[in-house]
């Protein structure tokens, strides 16, 4: 997946650095202490972490793909490390979790266990954002993997990660220019105390 993204960086980091995700912004950040820190997972252009920067809150982003993490680290100035959400491991624990679009990359037969993995480095009673294509398939367009989820799919999903839960799920169109039609489904965890 990694390959697509680094052979594409400057176009998808031009298509989606600009773009409005003011409205998710007002269902996640309202949940996040003040001045708290966020872990932006999979954070491609590195546009929702500088948001967050602007806000306050202290932001720990990364992104698998080398090229999108050098742009992202020029935009924030501040490193962007280059990693997945399976092999992700820092000692630091998080108010929140911001996976806008990426974990929809992750093969589903290796979804749980990113979800997972993301988990452990979130606080007790922390956030967890995440959006999905809205669909039931796994597919593969224009050299991207995606794993599609419905709120079925999403619920048996989470129903086996034990120290997690739904809170909401609402669905959205694209906020890109001429892809309003495309359908996202969103979703806010939230941590279970251990």
């Amino acid at each position: 997946m990694s390959d697509y993204y680094n052979n594409n960086a400057q176009q998808f980091f031009s298509e989606t650095v600009n773009v409005d995700m003011r409205s998710l912004y007002d269902i996640f950040l309202p949940l996040i202490p003040i001045g708290g820190s966020i872990l932006d997972a999979g954070c491609g252009s590195g546009r929702d972490a500088k948001r967050f920067m602007d806000y306050g809150f202290q932001v720990y982003a990364f992104d698998a793909s080398a090229e999108l993490a050098a742009k992202a680290t020029e935009l924030l100035n501040q490193k962007v490390d280059v990693t997945t959400f399976q092999t992700l491991n820092l000692t630091q624990q998080y108010d929140g979790i911001w996976a806008c679009a990426s974990l929809l990359h992750v093969p589903k037969s290796e979804l749980k266990e990113a979800i997972h993995n993301l988990a452990n480095h979130l606080k007790g009673n922390g956030v967890f954002y995440a959006s999905f294509k809205y669909g039931n398939t796994e597919r593969e367009h224009n050299g991207r993997n995606f794993t599609d989820l419905n709120e079925s799919l999403l619920g048996e999903l989470v129903s086996q990660l034990k120290n997690l839960a739904i809170k909401e799920t609402w669905l959205t169109g694209d906020n890109r220019p001429s892809r309003e039609s495309e359908k996202w489904l969103n979703v806010i965890l939230i941590k279970r105390m251990e």
